[in-house]
């Protein structure tokens, strides 16, 4: 349920569950974890996270994380591979994105949504932790209050008001989506390996 294309350099990992929201099993969690860390390996220039159908992704799928895929390390896994990665990360947000997806996407250097697409994460009122790398990654984004509306309010924030706050870094329609990701992923995949985790580790130091 999880497809990878790669093509001059872009590895483009999707969410392919479209009849369950591109919920997450923890197999699915694994195998995404496995491609970012191979994309570490095998010199991707550029990694791209997206989904198929209209969400990018309503998170932990609900009967596996009662049973306990909520406190499962492989989501930390998986964020923590997103983030070492010494190339440009991309989170293609097709839609919206709910509950333990954000951890992924908080991890990606970038995040583009389609208009109409909005960010939750319903952990109150699920009763469970959000992972721990999210919360410091939310509130560097977009600062403590605005984590709290979103992580103890439960809010849903629409792709445009993510974007005033930080979180979300350009909307756009959803059939511009792959062009403005390929774009935003154009210099970095065009320059040497060396100077674009030179210049990420400078962003990111």
């Amino acid at each position: 349920m999880i497809g990878l294309e790669v093509s001059g350099g872009i590895w483009k990992a999707t969410i392919n569950r479209p009849e369950k929201a591109n919920s997450l099993t923890a197999a699915m969690l694994t195998e995404l974890a496995e491609i970012a860390e191979r994309a570490g390996h095998e010199g991707a220039r550029a990694l791209v996270l997206t989904g198929a159908g209209r969400v990018f992704s309503a998170g932990a799928d609900l009967e596996e994380a009662h049973a306990g895929l909520a406190t499962n390390p492989v989501w930390e896994r998986l964020s923590g591979a997103i983030a070492a990665l010494p190339c440009l990360t991309i989170a293609a947000l097709n839609g919206t994105v709910a509950g333990g997806a954000m951890g992924m996407v908080l991890a990606c250097d970038l995040r583009v949504m389609v208009a109409g697409g909005k960010v939750f994460y319903p952990v109150m009122k699920l009763g469970f932790l959000p992972q721990p790398s999210d919360v410091p990654r939310l509130r560097s984004l977009v600062g403590p209050s605005r984590a709290a509306m979103i992580l103890m309010a439960g809010q849903k924030i629409t792709a445009e008001e993510a974007m005033s706050w930080g979180l979300i870094d350009r909307v756009v329609d959803a059939e511009a989506l792959p062009d403005t990701v390929h774009a935003l992923a154009a210099d970095s995949v065009g320059a040497s390996p060396a100077h674009a985790t030179a210049i990420k580790r400078m962003i990111w130091a």
